[in-house]
């Protein structure tokens, strides 16, 4: 029996039998793989890796990605434990609604909806700003009107100047486009720019290698251990996607058995790259002289392959395009999930008849990034961003702890080691890490909680087709 009001939790062993609203089982284990690395792999190594390297961490950047790497596998483990166990759209949301009730789920859920939609946007702007400096190195120069949006004014310029980011509205909706020519085709797309990006990284570190002086790695720790540490909770953010790839459970052929494995074999990949690639760049050039903002580019051409580094440039712009697709399935399966509980209208639930995707919240959730891509500044958006996703984190982990004492007759096809130790430090660390959020961050979760909290006592507690069945059975509320 499931629990009753706000607390009330969906029956894990009902989870598997219900309809599933028209999605269409049609991935393999690789194609679960390649989502998977296509939301964690994008920034961290062709930006971030470098500017964590040059101000924060020095070579000791490889100590960041491997610490933020056991944090994030720690709520992996978990994430997989539930993935084997409920083989069903919406991730952390659908876990917490089944194990801590249904305002947890709805909380988590509602905060993945701005998060999600809001990386795709940050995202969409960053490969806008590498598309205007691509075109600038061709000399070509676009209006104003079309180049930023309002408050990206460079210096001379008057105030007001830039009225859109066009590139970045175009990216979200070209995304939306792709999600919505069904899951196969969209899954083709990401995979083959997968399978670019990963080649582009082997050749960056083959290359790179032959030109490594091992004199650049002397001085490891420039800025301490906590240096190491300070820029492990930066690079934190480059080192989940997993999370978002598990809510397209209903659409993988085998869920229970491929999603686990697709989850640790996407941040174990993407694990070794961010390594190896970390090796060779602060082999190549000495941490100080690392250009934060196109480090391997810059790197390369400083020892006479330009060339190289303007594939480099060219091929990190498509691969951060999977970050996008990834992210924005991730949105759209949340909605559909909570929309199908009951918990948003009906309406965004509804799929194309012979596509089998969400397509009205494919859409609606598109034009939102797109309208935040085109109309807020790349800080002003990235504000909007990470601590849903830690929050996340620590629901599931919690859950999987929980529902592990709770139910240990379940049958599981994963089951997370070093209970409850490993999803305990998943915890902690989301904790700590959610402390250097700032203010500002903080100020727009608590608006989007408190509309949450609104929406949710006016409609979706009335709505939820769980309240609903236990109204008909005649359970009090």
């Amino acid at each position: 029996m499931a629990d009753r009001g706000v607390f009330r939790r969906k029956p894990i062993d009902q989870i598997e039998t219900v309809d599933t609203g028209g999605l269409q089982k049609t991935l393999g284990l690789w194609q679960l793989t390649a989502i998977g690395i296509g939301g964690i792999i994008g920034a961290g190594i062709f930006s971030l890796a470098g500017s964590v390297a040059n101000k924060t961490a020095g070579p000791a950047v490889l100590i960041s990605f491997l610490v933020a790497g056991i944090a994030s596998a720690a709520a992996a483990f978990s994430y997989a434990e539930f993935a084997g166990l409920i083989p069903r759209a919406g991730s952390a949301y659908t876990y917490g609604y089944a194990v801590l009730g249904e305002l947890v789920g709805w909380f988590i859920g509602w905060d993945l909806l701005l998060e999600y939609t809001a990386i795709v946007a940050v995202v969409a702007i960053g490969i806008s700003g590498y598309f205007n400096d691509l075109l600038s190195f061709l000399h070509v120069e676009l209006p104003l009107w079309m180049s930023g949006a309002p408050g990206t004014e460079p210096e001379g310029v008057p105030s007001g100047s830039y009225k859109v980011d066009l590139f970045a509205v175009v990216l979200c909706l070209l995304i939306a486009f792709v999600l919505n020519l069904g899951m196969r085709s969209a899954a083709r797309f990401e995979t083959v720019l997968v399978y670019l990006k990963i080649a582009l990284v082997l050749l960056v570190i083959v290359v790179g290698a032959f030109h490594v002086r091992t004199g650049n790695w002397s001085d490891f720790f420039p800025y301490g251990i906590s240096g190491a540490f300070t820029g492990a909770a930066t690079v934190f953010f480059a080192v989940f996607g997993y999370d978002a790839m598990s809510t397209a459970a209903e659409e993988s052929r085998e869920s229970q058995r491929h999603m686990p494995k697709a989850i640790l074999y996407s941040l174990g990949i993407s694990m070794v790259l961010y390594v190896l690639a970390c090796l060779v760049l602060t082999g190549m050039v000495n941490y100080r002289d690392i250009d934060p903002e196109s480090a391997f580019s810059s790197a390369f051409a400083s020892v006479g392959l330009k060339a190289l580094g303007a594939v480099i440039a060219v091929g990190a712009i498509l691969g951060i395009l999977t970050v996008l697709f990834t992210f924005l399935l991730g949105a759209t399966r949340v909605g559909y999930s909570m929309s199908r509980d009951g918990l948003l209208p009906k309406w965004f639930s509804g799929t194309h008849p012979t596509r089998h995707v969400p397509a009205r919240m494919t859409w609606v959730l598109g034009v939102a990034a797109a309208v935040i891509a085109g109309l807020l500044p790349i800080g002003e958006a990235a504000e909007l961003t990470n601590i849903g996703i830690l929050l996340a984190f620590v629901v599931v982990c919690v859950a999987v702890i929980v529902l592990r004492y709770r139910r240990p007759d379940l049958p599981r096809t994963f089951r997370t080691p070093g209970m409850p130790v490993v999803p305990a430090i998943g915890v902690v660390f989301s904790i700590w890490l959610i402390t250097f959020l700032k203010p500002e961050t903080w100020l727009r979760f608590v608006i989007w909680f408190v509309i949450g909290m609104v929406i949710y006592f006016t409609y979706s507690r009335r709505h939820s087709v769980l309240g609903r069945d236990e109204r008909h059975s005649g359970d009090p509320r």
